[in-house]
């Protein structure tokens, strides 16, 4: 069953026109549960107009022990983040489930320097980060290039300049603009030359130990591929999307008929028929089954799931490794049967 809890609001701050910051209080006996490595995300659940929606928001905060903030932009009318932009007051209450995500730094003593490229709200996960990279090691460095279409549209522009401000010389950030030319920022895309300009220019002498990547695929994609054409291995390279390209579902005409599936989910069974032309997850959510997603879009991790006996195809998958799918997880949210019978642990990943 998914985990959420009762977490009151207790700060929101505008960060744009169009976004905000929130920070949410933390009680005393859930701060373990709470407990998250920079990068994580927590899913928050509220029932607007009749609909149960669930949305997956990155943690922007460094780990505190009584308080969590996320950044949201607001990218719907009528959705969670229009009601978060304009309605949500301090001291409202939402259902929030405990941070998990695989974008992850974990703090270590030995030096380490990081350099990240997001656009947009992919900007929220490397807050968070920027902050623990900077605070485990006072010789640690870090280099962001973040685009946007504008400075007043650059979600928490005033906290990265005063993270500049507050460690000179370890944190360096280059704003790129893609429609206003501003005297303090590059102007366009986050492009090739973008990235050749942080890696071949201005840290021309510096031995990155990790690249972060997050915002639309679009830009991961360029700027990934460009990063490996520089010779930078691909395990060091870790990204997250914010938004993601419709893929179409093509599966073959013959992935019709039914499959007989056993969820199993927090140690209980459950049986269902569904059609092969269905997703795994859709089937399960139809019988009211509480299984764990978010974004039901192949873009968190919440869905994971292991395929015990059977076989499904994925849609799409951006976030498993082929170690992963070999060893049998796969994401429910994207999975379609492909044999008679099926069974689905969610309990064992």
């Amino acid at each position: 069953m998914a985990d959420f809890h009762h977490l009151k609001v207790k700060h929101i701050k505008s960060l744009t026109p169009s976004s905000v910051a929130i920070t949410f209080e933390i009680p005393g006996a859930l701060i373990q549960t709470f407990d998250f490595i920079p990068g994580q995300y927590i899913t928050i659940k509220k029932e607007i107009k009749g609909k149960e929606l669930r949305r997956a928001y990155s943690i922007s905060s460094s780990p505190k022990k009584d308080s969590i903030t996320i950044g949201v932009k607001k990218v719907d009318k009528g959705g969670f983040s229009d009601y978060a932009n304009t309605k949500l007051a301090v001291g409202d209450i939402l259902e929030v489930m405990p941070p998990e995500g695989r974008f992850v730094f974990s703090p270590n003593p030995n030096p380490k320097n990081i350099i990240a490229f997001a656009a947009g709200s992919g900007i929220t996960p490397i807050m968070s980060i920027a902050r623990s990279v900077l605070a485990s090691n006072p010789v640690n460095k870090f280099v962001l290039v973040f685009g946007n279409k504008s400075t007043k549209e650059t979600m928490f522009y005033t906290d990265l300049v005063n993270l500049e401000l507050d460690h000179p010389n370890r944190f360096f950030i280059y704003f790129t603009n893609s429609q206003t030319q501003e005297s303090d920022s590059l102007f366009g895309r986050i492009d090739i030359s973008t990235v050749n300009y942080a890696l071949k220019n201005k840290h021309k002498d510096t031995d990155f130990d990790a690249y972060y990547l997050c915002g639309p695929e679009a830009m991961i994609n360029l700027v990934s591929e460009t990063l490996q054409e520089n010779d930078i291995p691909k395990e060091k390279i870790h990204f997250e999307l914010f938004t993601t390209t419709e893929i179409l579902d093509e599966l073959p005409e013959k992935a019709d008929g039914k499959t007989e599936v056993t969820i199993v989910l927090d140690d209980e069974e459950f049986s269902l028929s569904m059609n092969k032309n269905e997703l795994v997850l859709d089937a399960v959510l139809k019988q009211n089954i509480d299984a764990p997603y978010s974004c039901q879009g192949g873009v968190c991790s919440s869905c994971i799931a292991r395929i015990t006996e059977g076989k499904v195809e994925m849609v799409k998958n951006r976030i498993l490794t082929d170690g992963e799918i070999a060893e049998g997880l796969v994401l429910t949210c994207q999975s379609h049967p492909i044999t008679p019978t099926l069974k689905v642990d969610y309990d064992n990943v």
